[in-house]
């Protein structure tokens, strides 16, 4: 185990380059998921409500481990990360905190998933016993590559010197939204099958109680500290998502008739959410260091960090339409038109990263106000909250442009 020194944080150019270079293999990705997604449209229509814990499922991945990677890239700029996996490290607690809240969440996810098909009349839908395994094995499958991912990011940053608050955000969000899409299909094939789905749902339910529990109670700090801080927020965000997952799932008719918008679905929330998970994170760096203040009204640091914020997302909601499109075309998929597709993406992204930097300032504000961790509050809140608003723009921008 070795010592790290303080990584300075990147120069204004070197910021763009990370940032961009991050965002495009991130929309790469995303449409990689999406794809599969639109591929899958015969187990969306067999397994009804599957849909609703998509945008959840994809954005408890980068809550999860987005948190967990701003909290290790505070450390890295404070100086206080260790290369290790010592039981008291920084390393091995974020880890087992996130372990816990994986298959807690899950579980929860699961149980609102099920709740908000039945509040909002979407029937029929799948057995609370098929939502609970499609997100507990979805979610652990998923999990395994983006933890891996996440701490080899980390250690990336040391290596390399790579500023964390502007790759960890959109490459999280980016494997949370490529491993996430396919391991639930993947769980999917389990669902249905009544007695083993019974028996599963209820070993997942035990695993996430007694997990989460003893992280809880866990006598180590971080764990503690992490799980407990964690919970609500987690929770409240899975709420949103699911409100998400209700607006997409009730245009899953107009989705499959143009199925380029569903491969760009992933990528299109997770860009906006990776915009908005790269200002949080920039943000709770800066007042962590007491390089910025936690003002009302955003200082030029902060206003600097919006405005190249928007100069990120015209180039980048535009190469998720490109790649929608073209993915559509080359796999037999259906589209509305590449000029179609363009209009409705830039609409609906525009409005979203304007929705973004609201969301992201005075919510990473405000929990530093609050004496709360903004890396553990910040990116869960911002990028929950931009898979509804996300969700929302892309509906409405598709009726505006006539696709719907």
């Amino acid at each position: 185990m070795r010592s790290v020194r303080r990584a300075p944080l990147a120069a204004p150019s070197a910021d763009t380059r990370q940032r961009f270079v991050a965002l495009l293999i991130g929309v790469l990705a995303a449409s990689a998921g999406g794809l599969v997604l639109a591929a899958a449209d015969g187990t969306l229509r067999d397994l009804p409500g599957m849909l609703l814990l998509v945008p959840g499922a994809i954005a408890l991945r980068g809550n999860v481990f987005g948190a967990m990677g701003s909290r290790l890239g505070t450390a890295v700029h404070a100086g206080t990360f260790r290369l290790g996996l010592h039981s008291e490290g920084v390393v091995v607690q974020n880890l087992t905190a996130a372990a816990a809240l994986t298959l807690g969440l899950s579980v929860v996810l699961a149980v609102m998933a099920k709740g908000t098909a039945v509040v909002f009349g979407i029937s029929p839908t799948m057995t609370l016993a098929d939502f609970v395994v499609i997100s507990v094995l979805g979610g652990l499958l998923a999990s395994v590559g983006v933890g891996l991912a996440t701490m080899g990011l980390a250690a990336g940053s040391v290596h390399f010197g790579w500023d964390l608050d502007n790759v960890m955000a959109p490459l999280v969000s980016t494997l949370g939204d490529l491993a996430t899409v396919p391991a639930l299909v993947l769980a999917a094939t389990v669902a249905g099958r009544t007695g083993v789905t019974g028996l599963l749902g209820a070993v997942a339910v035990v695993m996430a109680v007694v997990s989460l529990v003893a992280a809880w109670r866990s006598r180590r700090e971080q764990v503690r500290t992490i799980v407990r801080q964690s919970v609500p927020v987690l929770a409240a965000a899975a709420l949103l998502d699911l409100i998400a997952g209700v607006t997409v799932e009730r245009r899953l008719d107009d989705l499959l008739a143009a199925e380029a918008v569903l491969i760009l679905l992933p990528a299109f929330l997770g860009a906006a959410g990776a915009l908005g998970g790269i200002l949080s994170s920039r943000l709770s760096t800066q007042f962590h260091l007491g390089l910025d203040d936690a003002t009302p009204l955003p200082s030029r640091a902060s206003l600097r960090d919006m405005r190249s914020l928007v100069t990120l997302a015209v180039p980048v909601f535009l190469l998720a339409a490109v790649v929608a499109h073209v993915a559509a075309e080359v796999t037999g998929q259906t589209t509305p038109g590449f000029a179609d597709l363009v209009a409705l993406t830039l609409l609906a992204g525009l409005a979203a990263t304007l929705f973004v930097i609201v969301v992201a300032y005075y919510t990473t504000m405000a929990a530093v106000r609050f004496g709360l961790d903004p890396d553990t509050y910040g990116i869960p809140v911002v990028t929950s909250t931009l898979d509804l608003a996300g969700a929302f723009t892309l509906i409405l921008a598709m009726v505006a442009v006539g696709v719907a």
